[in-house]
């Protein structure tokens, strides 16, 4: 009788509630964790710039940015899936910047006629105003950016973000050739892509030769050069990058590369250099010897692959007379066929196939002599 109680009743009903919710858990098999929203469906991405961001691509406001290693491990375990690429292999683009893209008319006369062998990326820095309209291979061809200052690790994250993009966008990109808004075509694009993609060896020559071909990233990777002792230790000293990168193996070589489709998946998956690299530089060795962007990329593709690097850039500077950390800035007057055929020239197996610096006023004489000139193979 006492069991029919109500209060007795409400008392067993508790207890036996309290008992499943704390052996529940172990009783119950583990459920599968499910991916994050926004690993299941690329989100809607823009910088608010050039009417409308790429899709899948997107990021927010936060710290290291959780999103960032969203993105990236996304690009990587995607381009691992394998996906098929629709069509002939493509050469991505990728425009780093912090200022209109005065040159945008030259790039679209580069472009014309070869759509379906490339693509077009901008990372723009959310501060800069870009006050010219972009031209029609650029339009909403923006991917959703974040701050960038010079000398420091936020280029290096910038450019992971292109690759990123670039890898999460279209399966057929096969190269990746980092560009400022001050570089300029040094040949056709036919010429480019030549280059890139030469075609397969004969038969008799591939019998010859069975092993398959693993096309090359062009970076350029130096190693004893002058300044390579204040760069290395300027985070903190000789020990600062030590165990990760000891100093035996860190290379300096140029910003602008192009990397080959395993070696843009390689970037956008690695941290563990990525983690010595990100740490700011002495206030007193920011000014001289803080370029982690001119560090981590040759230094982890010549850890990872040193035999799939050509060790050399396809993008020609000119440090001669450099001021304050810049290269020779190039100005409209010197733009002449000369001074194209000097920057073309080149003592490795390609010439130069981009050059920087440009002023903005060099685009009238430049695309005077693009047909003749630049185009002209």
């Amino acid at each position: 009788m006492a069991l029919s109680s109500p209060m007795v009743l409400s008392l067993l009903l508790f207890a036996s509630l309290t008992a499943l919710l704390v052996l529940a858990p172990r009783l119950s098999p583990p459920q599968q964790q499910q991916p994050a929203a926004d690993e299941q469906a690329p989100p809607a991405t823009g910088s608010g710039v050039g009417g409308g961001g790429l899709r899948g691509v997107g990021s927010r406001a936060g710290g290291e940015e959780a999103d960032d290693l969203r993105l990236f491990r996304r690009a990587a375990l995607e381009s691992a899936a394998g996906a098929k690429a629709a069509g002939p292999p493509k050469v991505a683009f990728l425009f780093l910047t912090n200022s209109d893209l005065t040159f945008a008319p030259l790039w679209e006369r580069f472009f014309s006629g070869h759509e379906s062998r490339l693509s077009v990326y901008v990372h723009a820095d959310p501060a800069a105003r870009l006050l010219l309209p972009p031209t029609p291979s650029f339009r909403g061809r923006f991917v959703a950016a974040k701050p960038t200052r010079r000398a420091d690790a936020s280029l290096i994250a910038a450019e992971r973000r292109l690759l990123a993009a670039a890898l999460l966008d279209d399966p057929a990109n096969a190269y990746f050739a980092l560009l400022s808004q001050h570089c300029v075509p040094l040949h056709s694009f036919p010429r480019l892509y030549a280059a890139l993609f030469p075609p397969p060896p004969s038969p008799s020559a591939a019998s010859a030769a069975p092993r398959r071909h693993r096309p090359r990233s062009y970076i350029e990777v130096l190693t004893g050069e002058p300044q390579m002792p204040s760069r290395y230790a300027a985070r903190g000293g000789e020990d600062a990058m030590l165990p990760e990168v000891p100093y035996e193996r860190f290379r300096i070589g140029s910003q602008f590369f192009t990397l080959a489709r395993r070696h843009a998946v390689l970037v956008v998956w690695e941290r563990r250099l990525w983690r010595k690299f990100r740490v700011p530089c002495l206030p007193e060795m920011a000014q001289d010897s803080c370029y982690p962007e001119e560090h981590y990329f040759p230094t982890l593709l010549d850890m990872a692959d040193p035999g799939g690097v050509a060790r050399y850039t396809l993008t020609r500077v000119n440090w001669t007379g450099s001021v304050a950390g810049h290269p020779r800035t190039y100005a409209a007057a010197e733009v002449t066929p000369g001074l194209v055929a000097e920057l073309r020239a080149s003592n490795h197996t390609h010439p130069h196939m981009f050059a920087r610096k440009f002023a903005p006023d060099c685009l009238a004489p430049l695309l005077a002599i693009a047909d003749t000139v630049l185009f002209k193979d």
